[in-house]
């Protein structure tokens, strides 16, 4: 399983309400002399983005008597990626979509199909990380819908209070911190999954914001053949991970242990750390409400320090292409306004359920807000970001996670690791057609 951040999709069409909604526009003289303008928003079919989708459209057009939109979905993944392009190639895409992304969204050639947007009244709301990932040297084309989610370590804060633990800054502080929970003998100090073998991976795909920290152009060089994971700084998460194995600090059934577990023993106490996305709160609030405010969350520590920052997966944005013009350019603009005014951030907040930080100041997250979400909140306030791999480069091999159940469960060192699976990306990149592969 990939760790994007796949967009949401899906085969809905707004029909009988958007209908209706014009027809009671019309009637009642709205809009421009009674006139008018219908465009078409294209989104994924996945819950709950579908229905945030249709609740947007909804108030939108509530709000704006002279403009009916249809909600249309397509299938995610693969499929919805050719969909998205053969639109594009062909110039039947919808007048506003819902899409990845950084890389992704490099993928559709923004600057020769998509509008500009960074004169709209919003662009300037955009946290840095947001803006690189919808933009190119030429432009702004993306507006976020949704929030953020976080690789991190999620925390068992009463242990810590038992223990009087601190939360870690480095890897020698956070280490330390998994032998005072093993020498207590009540919780295993780290949670791995191997059973859901993605989850596997965040040793090595949350610990990028501290290579970004230590090589500002390791993607962008990786990218390029330049950079590899058997060198420094990357090769150290397989060595974290090869590490924390040796010591001794995974729960016992860690080879047949599912996400569900590890959401578990998490809530409960049976761990202490889960290196994990934090959209796993969400599992935590569902499963075992009672014991959500028990839960934190910290950066995967660097060696040092001054390096450690949150590696963040960006949410994805509302575009527009270059195909829509006019008086629909102008209402698939103010459509794009509406999803980050008031009523857009409530829709947000209350059906889509915030993950992590917003990538907008228009936008807050709830007062009551998890402990996870305000500890998250705080990498970003104190500037201690920085996007995930994917976001900044295509090239992502098949064969992590097979890779890091392996070096975590000590059959293959950390090394040879790293070293595979520069030979894992190299066929990737190939296939993608990248230069100086």
């Amino acid at each position: 399983m990939s760790m994007r951040l796949g967009a949401r999709k899906g085969s809905v069409v707004l029909a009988a309400a958007a209908l209706v909604a014009g027809m009671a526009a019309c009637s009642s003289g709205g809009g421009s002399g009674g006139d008018q303008v219908e465009i078409t928003f294209l989104t994924q079919n996945g819950e709950p983005g579908a229905t945030a989708a249709q609740e947007l459209v909804d108030a939108f057009m509530a709000a704006n008597e002279d403009v009916v939109v249809n909600l249309e979905t397509q299938p995610p993944g693969a499929e919805g990626d050719n969909l998205m392009k053969t639109k594009l190639a062909t110039g039947e895409m919808a007048d506003v979509f819902h899409y990845n992304s950084g890389s992704l969204l490099q993928a559709l050639n923004p600057d020769q199909n998509l509008v500009d947007l960074s004169d709209q009244e919003w662009a300037d709301s955009l946290v840095e990380d947001m803006r690189t990932v919808v933009s190119t040297d030429n432009g702004m084309y993306g507006a976020p819908w949704g929030t953020t989610q976080a690789g991190a370590v999620m925390y068992n804060k009463p242990i810590y209070e038992e223990l009087g633990l601190e939360v870690p800054t480095d890897w020698a502080g956070f280490m330390a911190n998994n032998q005072a929970i093993l020498d207590a003998g009540t919780a295993a100090p780290i949670i791995q999954t191997y059973g859901d073998t993605w989850t596997s991976q965040l040793f090595v795909l949350a610990d990028f914001a501290n290579v970004t920290a230590q090589d500002p152009d390791w993607a962008a060089e990786y990218t390029a053949h330049n950079r590899f994971y058997a060198d420094q700084p990357a090769l150290q998460a397989f060595e974290n991970q090869q590490e924390a194995f040796e010591a001794g600090y995974f729960n016992e059934d860690f080879a047949s242990a599912l996400y569900d577990d590890g959401i578990r023993m998490l809530a409960t106490g049976e761990g202490a750390h889960y290196p994990i996305l934090t959209g796993a709160g969400a599992a935590v609030a569902q499963n075992y409400p009672d014991n959500l405010q028990d839960i934190g969350v910290f950066a995967l520590p660097a060696q040092d320090a001054a390096d450690t920052r949150l590696t963040v997966w960006l949410p994805n944005a509302m575009y527009i292409p270059n195909t829509t013009e006019g008086e629909e350019l102008e209402a698939a603009q103010r459509f794009i306004a509406f999803a980050l005014s008031e009523e857009g951030c409530r829709i947000q907040n209350e059906v889509l359920v915030p993950s992590g930080p917003f990538t907008t100041d228009l936008c807050e997250l709830p007062e009551d807000a998890a402990p996870t979400l305000t500890d998250v909140q705080t990498y970003f306030d104190a500037g201690l970001t920085s996007p995930a791999l994917e976001f900044l480069s295509p090239i992502k091999g098949p064969s992590l996670e097979q890779i890091t159940v392996e070096v975590g469960s000590g059959i293959r060192p950390a090394a040879d690791g790293a070293a595979l699976y520069d030979v894992d990306v190299e066929k990737q990149a190939q296939q993608l057609g990248l230069e100086g592969w």
